[in-house]
C-alpha cells in the first residue's frame, strides 16, 4: 500500500505477488495488485483479477475499501454498490457498511434504492440524519421525475408526512431538518405552511446563516403576494442597516404594488403580522431622506441611502409622477454622490445603472461640472494637470469612464479621438508612479486609463484606420509588462489577436489567465473557436482536452459533493448540485468541443479508409447516434467578461445574446451532421457474406444508406437554415461574441463541395447494389460529380490565393479569411480522400472480376472517370502545397522592421512593443502555414495510393 501511496506501482506489483505466493487466498494482496496493474495501464488484467475477489463477496474491510478504491479510478461506480450490496446481506447489522452501500447509491444516482437504504440504516441505528437521509432521497425522486403530477402527488406528500411524523413525536432536532421541511412545503407550493414553520417553534433553530428566518420569510410573503407584510419586514431591516441594497428593492416594490391596490391599514389593529406598513410616496419619500439623515451621523459612509433616493426618483419617473415630491434634480444628486464617494472604484458602477436619467442635452456640462471638482495640479504652465495621489486619480478615472459611457468620445472626430488616447496614455504612465511598490500579483491603480486608450482605438479600427489595431495591440503589452496579472489585458489582447488571425500568442495569454473549474466552460469559447480554424491543430487538440477533462470530471466531483452535502446535512445544497450538474451536461460548449474534438482527430489521425474505420471504432462514433441534446442546449458563455464602457445602444444586448446562440446551434448542427455522415462512410463497405445469407446483409447495408440519406437531407435543411439566417446581416459588438465560421463556410464553396461529396456516396452504393452491366447512367452520372468536384475544389483553392499579411502604405495588414479558407481547404479534400476510398473498396473487386474473366471487353467508363478524378486530386494537392510553401518562404522573407512607422507620435518604448507585436503575429501565421501544410502532404501520400 505505501508503494501504491507513492506512485511506485511496479514495485507494488512485485510485493503483492510475493504475498501471494505465501498466502494464495490473500484478497487484499489481489486488490492491491490490481490497483497497481490498473495505474500501468493494464486495465483488463486489473478487472479480471478485482472480479475474481468480488465473486467471492468480501467482507473484510481492508478489500472492500481497496475494490471501492479501483472500481473508482476505473470509472465504475455501479460495481462499488454490487460490492457492498452483498456485505450487507452477509453482515446485516453493520452500520458502516450500510452507510456505505447508500453512499454508493448516491454516487450513481439511485434514488429509489437511497431512500431504502436510509430507512434500513435508520432500523438498525435509530438516529435522525439517517431517518432524513430517507426523506431527501424521496425529493430526489421527485426532481429527477419525468413526471411533475408523479411528484407532487407522490414522492412530496410522503416525504412531508415522514417529517410530520417527526414533530409530532418532537423528534427534530438539527437545523437541517427544519431547512428539508421548508424545502418540501416551498416544492408543494404550500407557501402558507412554510411561513408558519419559519416563523413558529421550529424556525428558531435556523440559526447558522446571517438573516436566514427574515429571508425565508420574506421569500414566503412574496410568493403569497402578501405585500404588506414584504413593506414591514423590509422597513424594519432597512431600520437595523441602510446599506443593505435587496431589501431597498422589496421595499419600493412593495410601496407601489401597495398604492396599485389603494391598501389602507385595517382599523384597531396591526399593520401587518411585522408590523407598521408604508403606503404612499409620501411615507417612501420621508423614509429615504430619514435613512440619508442617519447615514451623515453614521461612523462610515455608507452608499445605499443615496443609492436609494435615485432608485425612487427613477421609479417615480417611470410613472410618470416625479415633480410632486421634490426629490431633487438627479443630476446635483450625482455630482453630490461623486463628491462623497468619487475615490472609490464602485463609483462607476453605482452611477452607470442612473445615467439614463441625465438629458442627453446635460451630458457635456455634467462631466465638466464633475472635473471641476477634482484636485488636479500642472507642473507647468500650459502641462497637463495630474493628479496628486491615488484618490484624485480614482476620481479622474471614474469621470474618464462616465464620458465614455456617455458616448462623449464616440461623438468625436478622429483628430481629438486621437489625441484623447494620448491624453490617456500619458496619464496611465504617470499613474504607475503611484503603483511602484505594487506586486507582481496586483494591478496598477491607473489601468483603466490605458484600457479605454484601447477602445478608443478600437473605435478607429473600425472606422477604417488600419494603424490603430497594432497600436492596441503594443498599448495592451506595455500595459501588460507592468500589470503582468490584469485579467482586462490578456483578454482583449486574446480578442484583438484572434481577429487578425494571429493565434500563437493566445494560447499563452490564455494559460497565463489560469482559467478554473467553470471557466473552461464560461470562457472556453474565446480558444476553442479560433484554434482550429486558425490552422493551429496541435493547441486545437490541448485546448479541446482542457476543456472535455473538465465537463467529464464533472461528473464524478458532483457526486461527490452531494455525498458530502448527506454527510453534513446540508440538504438544500444537493438539488442545486444537480442542477449544476445539468447546467453543464446540457452546455453548448461541451457540444460544441465534443462535436470539433472528434472531427479535429479524424483529420489528423485518420489518413486511409481502413484507419478512418479505426479511429471512429474508437471513438465509438455511429451514424445513427445523436448525443446532443438540442431541446435543453444552455448557452453557459459569459459574454461579458470583457469590461465595456460603451453606452447601451453599443453595448451587447438580449438580442445579439439570443441571435448568437441561433447561429452557434446552427453551426453544432452543421458541424454534428458532417460528423455522422463520416462515420457512416465505413458502415457502407460490403462485408463478405456466404452465398444464403445474402438478403440479411444487404439488408443491414441498405439500412445504412437509409440513415446516410436521412442525414443528408437533414444537412441540406440545416444549411438551408444556416443560410438564411445569415441574411440577416448581423452586426456584433466589437467585443461581443464571436461570430462562428458559418459565413466562410458557405462564401468559399466547402459546403457545396462537402455536401456533393456525400451526394456522391450514395451514387457509388446505387453503382455497388446495381453491378456495372446495365449502369451506364450511373456511371455518367458519378463521372460528372468527379469533374464538378474537381471544378469546385479548384474554385475553392482559387479563394485560398493571396498574401496572408501584406505590408501596405507601411502599415501591416493580415488576410485571416484567407488562412480560415485554406484550413476548410484542408478538411473538404480530406473527406473528398475518404469518400474516395469508399469508391475504391467498390471498385477494386469489379475490377479484379473483369481481370479474371479475360474477355476483351470495352473497360466501363466508371474506372477511367474514378483515375482521372484521383489524378487531377494529386495535381490540386500538389499545387496547393506548392502555394503553401511560396507562403513560408514570403512570410520569412517579410522585414517587419522597414515598416515605416510614419506616426512620429510613438515614443520609443511603443515601438519596441509594436515590434514585438507584429513579430508575434508574422511568428503565428508562420506556424499555421506550417502545420497545414503538414496536413496536406500527408494528404497528398494518400492520394498516391489511391491509384486502381
Amino acid at each position: 500500500a505505501d508503494y501504491l501511496d507513492n506512485g511506485n506501482n511496479k514495485m507494488a506489483i512485485q510485493q503483492a505477488d510475493k504475498l501471494l505466493k505465501k498466502h494464495r487466498d490473500l484478497h487484499c494482496a489481489k486488490v492491491l495488485k490490481a490497483i497497481g496493474l490498473q495505474r500501468t495501464g493494464k486495465q483488463d488484467e486489473a478487472y479480471t483479477l478485482a472480479q475474481e475477489v468480488a465473486a467471492l463477496e468480501p467482507t473484510d474491510d481492508n478489500s472492500l475499501q481497496a475494490l471501492t478504491i479501483l472500481y473508482r479510478e476505473m470509472h465504475r461506480p455501479e460495481l462499488v454498490t454490487k460490492l457492498y450490496e452483498a456485505a450487507v446481506k452477509k453482515v446485516p447489522n453493520s452500520e458502516e457498511y450500510h452507510s456505505h452501500l447508500f453512499m454508493a447509491y448516491a454516487r450513481v444516482g439511485e434514488y429509489k434504492k437511497m431512500q431504502q437504504a436510509g430507512m434500513a440504516l435508520y432500523k438498525i441505528v435509530p438516529k435522525n440524519p439517517y431517518y432524513f437521509w430517507s426523506v431527501m432521497s424521496l425529493i430526489m425522486q421527485s426532481i429527477s421525475a419525468q413526471d411533475e403530477n408523479l411528484s407532487k402527488t407522490m414522492f412530496l406528500p410522503l416525504a412531508e408526512r415522514m417529517v410530520e411524523k417527526m414533530v409530532k413525536e418532537e423528534k427534530i432536532e438539527a437545523e437541517a431538518e427544519v431547512e428539508l421541511y421548508y424545502m418540501i412545503l416551498e416544492r408543494l407550493e404550500k407557501y402558507k405552511e412554510a411561513l408558519d414553520v419559519v416563523r413558529g417553534k421550529l424556525g428558531e433553530k435556523l440559526t447558522s446563516e446571517l438573516q436566514s428566518r427574515e429571508n425565508k420569510c420574506m421569500a414566503m410573503y412574496k410568493k403569497l403576494r402578501r405585500w404588506p407584510e414584504c413593506n414591514a419586514l423590509s422597513r424594519r431591516l432597512l431600520l437595523k442597516n441602510s446599506d443593505d441594497w435587496q431589501f431597498y428593492i422589496t421595499y419600493f416594490d412593495s410601496v407601489f404594488q401597495l398604492i396599485d391596490e389603494s391598501w389602507t391599514p385595517p382599523p384597531e389593529e396591526e399593520h401587518s403580522l411585522e408590523g407598521e406598513v408604508h403606503y404612499t410616496v409620501e411615507q417612501a419619500v420621508a423614509f429615504v431622506e430619514d435613512r440619508i439623515t442617519e447615514e451623515s451621523r453614521s461612523s462610515r459612509p455608507l452608499r445605499g441611502p443615496y443609492l436609494a433616493k435615485l432608485e425612487l426618483i427613477r421609479r417615480l419617473r417611470y410613472r410618470g409622477c416625479n415633480d410632486e415630491y421634490k426629490l431633487g434634480d438627479p443630476e446635483e444628486l450625482m455630482f453630490q454622490y461623486f463628491q462623497k464617494f468619487g475615490d472609490k472604484p464602485c463609483c462607476f458602477t453605482d452611477l452607470k445603472v442612473f445615467v439614463d436619467l441625465l438629458p442627453s442635452s446635460q451630458y457635456t456640462k455634467f462631466i465638466t461640472q464633475l472635473l471641476e471638482v477634482i484636485p488636479l495640479s500642472a507642473a507647468a504652465e500650459g502641462e497637463m494637470a495630474l493628479p496628486a495621489d491615488i484618490k484624485a486619480l480614482q476620481q479622474h478615472l471614474c469621470v474618464v469612464q462616465l464620458s465614455r459611457l456617455l458616448g462623449i468620445y464616440h461623438a468625436m472626430e478622429k483628430k481629438q479621438k486621437l489625441a484623447v488616447v494620448r491624453e490617456l496614455m500619458l496619464r496611465y504612465r504617470h499613474g504607475l508612479e503611484f503603483g511602484k511598490s505594487c506586486l507582481k500579483t496586483e494591478l496598477q491603480f491607473s489601468d483603466y486609463y490605458c484600457l479605454l486608450a484601447v477602445h478608443l482605438l478600437l473605435d478607429l479600427w473600425l472606422e477604417g484606420e488600419e494603424t490603430a489595431v497594432w497600436q492596441c495591440l503594443s498599448l495592451l503589452e506595455e500595459g501588460l509588462s507592468h500589470s503582468p496579472s490584469n485579467a482586462q489585458f490578456k483578454l482583449l489582447l486574446i480578442r484583438i489577436y484572434c481577429r487578425l488571425g494571429a493565434f500563437e500568442p493566445v494560447a499563452e495569454l490564455y494559460s497565463s489567465l489560469d482559467a478554473k473549474h467553470i471557466q473552461h466552460d464560461t470562457i472556453g469559447y474565446l480558444l476553442t473557436r479560433y484554434a482550429e480554424a486558425l490552422g493551429h491543430y496541435a493547441a486545437a487538440s490541448q485546448s479541446c482536452n482542457f476543456a472535455l477533462r473538465f465537463f467529464h470530471s464533472n461528473q464524478k466531483d458532483t457526486s461527490e459533493y452531494i455525498i458530502q452535502a448527506y454527510k453534513y446535512g446540508a440538504f438544500e445544497k444537493i438539488p442545486e448540485f444537480i442542477a449544476f450538474r445539468n447546467r453543464l451536461n446540457s452546455s453548448l460548449h461541451f457540444a460544441q468541443v465534443r462535436t470539433e474534438r472528434m472531427l479535429l482527430d479524424l483529420l489528423l489521425e485518420a489518413n486511409i479508409s481502413t484507419s478512418l474505420e479505426e479511429s471512429i471504432k474508437s471513438m465509438s462514433l455511429s451514424p445513427e447516434e445523436d448525443d446532443i441534446p438540442w431541446k435543453d442546449l444552455r448557452d453557459n458563455r459569459d459574454l461579458t467578461v470583457l469590461f465595456s464602457w460603451d453606452p447601451k445602444d453599443r453595448d451587447i444586448s438580449e438580442d445579439h445574446r439570443k441571435l448568437s446562440l441561433e447561429e452557434e446551434t446552427l453551426w453544432l448542427r452543421i458541424r454534428s451532421l458532417t460528423l455522422r455522415l463520416i462515420s457512416g462512410l465505413p458502415t457502407l463497405s460490403h462485408p463478405i457474406q456466404p452465398k444464403n445469407s445474402e438478403k440479411t446483409a444487404e439488408n443491414g447495408v441498405s439500412s445504412k444508406i437509409d440513415t446516410i440519406r436521412s442525414l443528408l437531407q437533414q444537412l441540406e435543411a440545416a444549411v438551408d437554415s444556416g443560410k438564411k439566417f445569415l441574411e440577416q446581416k448581423i452586426q456584433y459588438p466589437v467585443l461581443g461574441p464571436p461570430p462562428t465560421r458559418m459565413a466562410g463556410f458557405f462564401s468559399n464553396g466547402s459546403c457545396q463541395c462537402q455536401t456533393s461529396l456525400f451526394y456522391l456516396v450514395s451514387d457509388i452504393y446505387e453503382l455497388d447494389t446495381n453491378g456495372l452491366e446495365d449502369s451506364a447512367e450511373i456511371q455518367e452520372r458519378i463521372g460528372n460529380s468527379f469533374k464538378s468536384l474537381v471544378e469546385r475544389l479548384t474554385d475553392l483553392f482559387n479563394k485560398c490565393k493571396g498574401d496572408l499579411i501584406e505590408v501596405r502604405d507601411g502599415t501591416l495588414k493580415t488576410h485571416p479569411s484567407l488562412l480560415e479558407n485554406l484550413v476548410f481547404f484542408v478538411e473538404t479534400i480530406s473527406i473528398a480522400l475518404w469518400v474516395s476510398g469508399y469508391c475504391d473498396s467498390v471498385l477494386r473487386p469489379f475490377k479484379s472480376n473483369l481481370q479474371k474473366k479475360k474477355k476483351k471487353k470495352k473497360e466501363p467508363p466508371v474506372f477511367t472517370h474514378f483515375l482521372d478524378y484521383v489524378t487531377e486530386l494529386q495535381t490540386l494537392t500538389s499545387n496547393v502545397i506548392d502555394h503553401m510553401k511560396g507562403l513560408e518562404i514570403l512570410l520569412t522573407a517579410l522585414k517587419l522592421e522597414e515598416l515605416s512607422l510614419k506616426d512620429t507620435l510613438l515614443l520609443q518604448e511603443e515601438k519596441k512593443f509594436t515590434k514585438t507585436v507584429q513579430g508575434k503575429v508574422q511568428s503565428s501565421y508562420h506556424h499555421s502555414v506550417q502545420e497545414i501544410g503538414e496536413l496536406l502532404r500527408k494528404r497528398l501520400d494518400t492520394i498516391k495510393k489511391l491509384k486502381i
